[in-house]
């Protein structure tokens, strides 16, 4: 299957992820990285398991062949073969007869959506489980079950993937998502698609200002396994980053969470863009909640990356349970989110700051075939004539203490608008971007 920006693909590539058992480490991590591998150059690096990350330590990988809980009729309860929601993600290996009454305490389910299979953890603590909805936890019936969790712990790696696109400038955007829930739709298997659609989309624009860093690893340990690899150089060339999930919800609206400083390029754009036009919502930074943003902003990095999505920061019932399926997400919102955040970008391309090469003075425009030269203008030259007002204003706030946001809003436009004046000033080696 080529890639093709359409329902059909996407809705294949989705079919193929989402019954993966994916977890922080292990064989479905990096199963699901072949896959996005056939359509964008990932490389994968791997950090081995006991290394220290910051104040976390790289886990052992958990590999996981079957689980199933019997009751005592021998009828499956619960069959990680049918959903692997159905076990605890990471638990340890068991083989064992126990009773109801201390079953309980190796079950798990959500009295509120009695219909929902929970997802539950536990990376960094030895434990068995299983997840059943509440229907069926109220309905067992007393006597001995048969539990077996066929899993092991092994030494191996964390694994994180990347590409870069590189562009003019080793500044560099980041764009990230997290690829570690099993058989869950918006909350897992959305962002990465999002990312995939956006890889095609800027790999193919006839210039790229900036270098676009694509990261796909597990959530949090991940972000932090990233910061550990690349966190010297990022420091000296992200320009602004953004965590990309929960992409394929209902609202239409995408909602931006800003970094912790609100001082990031990105962040300044945002709210620029909802002035001209742009439709989505901003709202502070909070380490309360969230994803992978909390790292890259934490105290020691203070990085401007910002964290997108539809439905995720307002939350949604499915979020966490086996109801947050192909149905609820969609394919259609995957799309409308690409198309949504390649506008941002494109315009977030044109927010620099920039230096005129030609102070002293206004350039002379003429011999550059910027500036007209007969002196006559008529109704048909009104564009020409907005064109080289943006001219004009790049030029004399291009001081190196202005970027192009300042400009736009010292014009009364959007960035947006001063595209093409800019293009061409860059052009005519006018302007060079700082």
């Amino acid at each position: 299957m080529q890639y093709q920006e359409s329902e059909l693909f996407y809705s294949g590539l989705f079919d193929e992820l989402f019954p993966i058992l994916r977890s922080i480490t292990g064989p479905g991590l990096r199963q699901s990285y072949d896959i996005f591998s056939r359509y964008m150059p990932l490389t994968v690096q791997s950090i081995p398991t006991g290394t220290s990350v910051f104040d976390w330590t790289v886990p052992q990988e958990w590999h996981c062949n079957d689980a199933y809980l019997l009751d005592p009729d021998g009828q499956k309860v619960a069959d990680m073969k049918r959903l692997n929601l159905e076990v605890v993600n990471y638990s340890e290996p068991v083989n064992t007869e126990i009773e109801l009454e201390e079953l309980q305490n190796h079950l798990y389910s959500l009295p509120e959506l009695p219909n929902a299979i929970p997802y539950v953890t536990s990376y960094y603590k030895k434990r068995w489980g299983f997840c059943v909805s509440q229907n069926i936890r109220d309905n067992l019936k007393p006597g001995i079950y048969k539990a077996v969790i066929d899993s092991e712990f092994v030494d191996g790696h964390l694994d994180i993937a990347q590409t870069v696109l590189e562009g003019e400038s080793k500044k560099e955007i980041l764009l990230s998502s997290y690829l570690c829930h099993p058989s869950m739709a918006n909350n897992e298997i959305s962002g990465p698609l999002v990312l995939l659609g956006l890889y095609h989309r800027i790999k193919h624009w006839p210039k790229r200002r900036y270098s676009y860093r694509f990261a796909l690893h597990p959530e949090t340990i991940g972000s932090l396994g990233l910061l550990h690899l690349e966190g010297d150089y990022l420091k000296e060339n992200l320009v602004s980053g953004l965590v990309i999930n929960c992409m394929g919800g209902e609202p239409e609206e995408l909602v931006f969470k800003h970094s912790r400083n609100d001082n990031g390029l990105l962040d300044k754009l945002l709210y620029h863009l909802n002035e001209h036009g742009f439709h989505h919502q901003n709202i502070p930074f909070s380490p309360l909640s969230g994803s992978d943003e909390r790292q890259y902003n934490s105290p020691g990095f203070q990085f401007p990356v910002c964290c997108v999505s539809r439905c995720f920061h307002a939350g949604y019932n499915e979020y966490h349970t086996s109801l947050d399926d192909k149905e609820n997400m969609g394919i259609k919102p995957i799309l409308d989110s690409i198309d949504k955040l390649e506008k941002i970008l494109i315009a977030l391309e044109q927010t620099a700051t920039f230096e005129n090469k030609f102070p002293y003075g206004e350039p002379n425009l003429g011999k550059r075939g910027l500036y007209p030269t007969l002196s006559f203008f008529s109704k048909e030259r009104v564009g020409q004539l907005e064109e080289l007002n943006h001219i004009r204003m790049l030029l004399n706030y291009s001081d190196g203490k202005h970027d192009t946001i300042d400009i736009a809003n010292l014009s009364g436009c959007s960035v947006v608008d001063m595209e093409s004046a800019l293009s061409k000033l860059e052009q005519q080696s006018v302007l060079e971007m700082l």
